[in-house]
């Protein structure tokens, strides 16, 4: 390992399983401090355990790297403030958060019910927010104060956020609202030294061994495996380093050895006719303008 991210204090959400353990443990590889946050909770959100995190945790020391465990519900106003404090009093700050506690409810939209939403809104977009708002408290004081701060955010989305998923519209909206957070992070806090940006994973994990159970399953032995969360922590590691201060506002599409920067909404064709149209115009001018756009991607399992 080459020491990139040497002393930074890191905390990873939802470090447990999956992601974010193969985060955790990537970012102690090169040099980090980490807190490892992980509820606990089963792949629906339900229960809670300190096992998992504080497995991770004892890795990480068993590879003499510096580790806490915290069990806080990140989407808990004052449970993601705790988060934040308990990584200045153990570490003397923070430098990274990398947001990616989240669980499924899945179901047809037709079908869904409040607290199924609810339920995925909350832990996703808000889960995503309080961290962030209580880290950023933690790096505008010390910029105020004069120092050279290198925050950084890694939120993660989805390609369900970029392109939708049937039966996933929950998790799909959370997602969605996740990429525009990113970006308004970014233009709001370039300003204090801090970057903001996310990535659209693809592996092996809880969350996808139903959706890509066909697709994704082990590899033979010596074989490169694909799937694997660890192939998506470089790219996360590397974000948290200093090394990317000029990289703001992007997502990021990562999967087995691929990297690939998504594009968001962009000012497609137009027409002005230089005054208001009359109803019965717009078809035909609707009919030039898609002619003249690209086609959307579909949306992951539209028939």
């Amino acid at each position: 390992m080459t020491g990139l991210c040497e002393g930074r204090v890191v905390i990873v959400t939802g470090a447990g399983r999956g992601l974010g353990r193969a985060h955790a443990l990537a970012f102690a590889a090169e040099g980090a401090k980490v807190v490892v946050n992980d509820l606990g909770a089963t792949r629906e959100g339900d229960g809670t355990s300190e096992g998992p995190a504080h497995d991770v945790a004892a890795e990480i020391r068993a590879l003499g790297g510096e580790a806490v465990v915290d069990g806080a519900d990140v989407a808990d106003w004052d449970q993601a403030e705790s988060l934040v404090a308990l990584a200045v009093d153990s570490f003397g700050r923070l430098d990274v958060l990398v947001n990616n506690a989240g669980f499924l409810r899945d179901r047809m939209l037709a079908n869904m019910d409040e607290a199924e939403w609810d339920a995925v809104i909350r832990v996703h977009l808000k889960g995503h927010f309080a961290p962030t708002r209580h880290a950023m408290a933690h790096w505008k004081a010390r910029a105020k104060a004069g120092e050279d701060v290198q925050g950084r955010i890694i939120n993660t989305s989805s390609g369900a956020g970029i392109l939708g998923s049937v039966g996933q519209g929950n998790y799909s909206a959370a997602k969605g609202g996740i990429a525009t957070l990113t970006l308004v992070e970014s233009a709001e806090f370039g300003r204090y030294g801090v970057t903001a940006n996310a990535i659209a994973p693809a592996a092996r994990t809880r969350m996808t061994e139903e959706v890509f159970a066909a697709t994704m399953a082990s590899p033979e032995a010596g074989a490169f495996d694909e799937m694997a969360p660890e192939n998506v922590s470089p790219l996360v590691v590397w974000l948290g380093s200093v090394e990317s201060a000029d990289v703001t506002g992007r997502m990021f599409e990562v999967e087995a050895g691929r990297i690939g920067v998504a594009d968001g909404w962009q000012h497609g064709p137009t027409i002005d006719r230089g005054e208001r149209w009359e109803p019965s115009q717009v078809g035909d001018a609707v009919a030039t303008l898609l002619a003249a756009a690209p086609a959307p991607a579909p949306v992951y399992g539209a028939s």
